[in-house]
């Protein structure tokens, strides 16, 4: 029996930007999308969301909420990709790592063209209320 892949993703706020790589691989090499990536057997998707955030962008980070989950089918090009999205704050030293052409900050409203539908996860994450968390914050 065949069951999609799973994966996770993460919003990641940093100096008052979002963090996004430059893929290094296919598909969409070169476009620009959320640090993340496959959780592997024996890991939970914290403990993946952590790991790709540390491969991918050099930093630390502190999940913040689950964004939700996206299960479309079509959503990867590679096939059925289960992805849950956190949004994160980040702290260190931003540098480029695996599978991450550059890495990058961005203004909310500046972001560029998204790999995957990375997109309308940046807009959920947007639009989640979190406690203690000034509206203006990010």
């Amino acid at each position: 029996m065949k069951t999609p892949l799973l994966a996770v993703d993460a919003v990641i706020f940093f100096r008052s930007g979002i963090v996004l790589i430059r893929r290094d691989n296919q598909p969409y090499q070169g476009c620009y999308a959320l640090p993340g990536g496959f959780v592997e057997v024996g890991e939970t998707v914290e403990d993946a969301a952590h790991r790709e955030a540390r491969e991918e962008t050099g930093l630390e980070i502190e999940l913040l909420a689950l964004v939700g989950v996206y299960s479309d089918p079509r959503r990867d090009p590679r096939g059925h990709v289960v992805s849950l999205a956190y949004l994160a704050k980040g702290r260190g030293v931003l540098q480029s790592g695996s599978d991450a052409l550059s890495v990058e900050i961005f203004a909310p409203d500046g972001l560029p063209l998204l790999a995957f539908d990375h997109d309308r996860i940046i807009r959920d994450a947007l639009r989640l209320q979190i406690p203690g968390r000034p509206s203006d914050q990010f």
